[in-house]
């Protein structure tokens, strides 16, 4: 017989004429589906409008909510998932609405453009915070006073989580879960919806570059698909270029610019991104964990890992182990209050 849970956090989401479904979509899928396998109350999602009734998307197709915006701003996650012009300043009335809500200490989260209305309230002053890479310059420009970084896929400050592009908003939502509920349940809820639990990488891979056709590019890819399957080994440029069959000029060359960035940056990113299910799972010593995946040093692993996660590996063990005996204890979700940190790509642009 189902279980019956009580109702969970609430979450609200505006919905707004002329939106793409696809980010609505996102937040129903992670914060509205029920997840009956999870023995404890799930979030209770409900789409909001600034007006109730009809909300025409995409598509020639609407939907229909009763709820305005004073059930919006009454959410303890409250979420934007876009706006329907950067340029324009949000309604004094949704403004209204994000500071009754950051005032009353909801978590306030954006998705692509959504930026632009909790910029427009003025909740994102003097904080670091993201969003599609092709609005970045925009959004730096009407809002000086915000810190904007466009190599992210999210960024988490506390109470106010910003996103990039449209399916950036699935990373930031997979890591809500992961906060609220630790690694154990995100990653149940991740193969749910057969992606990563962690995406590697940012907005600076998918900025629109020339494409050329390069046979030398599948030799490439072959030395980096061999390196995730060694990480614990010792790996130099000249060991992924014999691997690639080129001399390391020419490999650093086309690395360079298949990436963006160097093959030890990129070694380095993923090492640390793989230390992360063996910090979750593992009670082994980080000189253990830094060993096992390639790192020569303790103080090394921590230095890179501080540089790319925005906390240290074992503030990182605290907030997420700890959630993760929660699960398995089948106790209440904990929350456990993470430094901020980012989803980033090992480069800049």
């Amino acid at each position: 017989m189902l279980q019956v849970h009580s109702r969970g956090p609430s979450v609200t989401v505006l919905a707004f004429d002329g939106m793409a479904i696809f980010e609505l979509g996102i937040v129903t899928e992670i914060f509205g589906l029920p997840r009956p396998e999870f023995d404890r109350p799930w979030y209770d999602l409900t789409i909001c409008a600034e007006t109730p009734g009809p909300v025409r998307v995409i598509g020639g197709a609407s939907l229909h909510t009763g709820h305005g915006l004073d059930t919006f701003a009454a959410g303890e996650t409250v979420i934007v998932p876009g706006v329907p012009d950067v340029r324009a300043d949000p309604s004094l009335a949704l403004i209204a609405a994000l500071r009754s809500a950051h005032a009353r200490g909801a978590r306030l989260m954006s998705i692509c453009s959504g930026a632009f209305a909790l910029a427009g309230a003025g909740l994102l002053d003097g904080r670091r915070v993201t969003t599609h890479w092709r609005y970045a310059e925009i959004l730096r420009a009407r809002y000086p006073a915000v810190h904007v970084d466009a190599d992210v896929l999210y960024l988490d400050d506390g109470d106010v989580l910003t996103s990039a592009g449209s399916a950036a908003g699935l990373d930031l939502c997979l890591h809500v879960v992961r906060r609220d509920h630790g690694p154990a349940i995100a990653n149940a809820v991740a193969r749910r919806l057969v992606v990563q639990p962690h995406r590697d990488g940012g907005q600076a891979q998918f900025i629109e570059a020339p494409v050329t056709e390069d046979p030398e590019d599948d030799r490439l890819a072959g030395s980096m698909a061999w390196a995730l399957g060694h990480l614990a080994e010792p790996i130099t440029v000249e060991v992924l270029a014999r691997r690639a069959h080129m001399s390391a000029r020419t490999y650093l060359r086309h690395f360079a610019r298949a990436t963006g960035t160097t093959p030890i940056r990129w070694l380095i990113d993923q090492r640390v991104h793989a230390s992360l299910a063996l910090l979750e799972r593992t009670g082994s010593p980080v000189e253990e964990v830094a060993a096992a995946v390639g790192f020569d040093s303790a103080v090394t692993f921590r230095h890179h890992f501080s540089r790319t996660m925005r906390t240290s590996p074992s503030a990182y063990r605290k907030a997420f182990s700890s959630s993760a005996a929660d699960v398995t204890r089948a106790g209440s979700p904990s929350r456990p209050r993470v430094a901020p940190s980012a989803s980033r790509t090992p480069h800049g642009r």
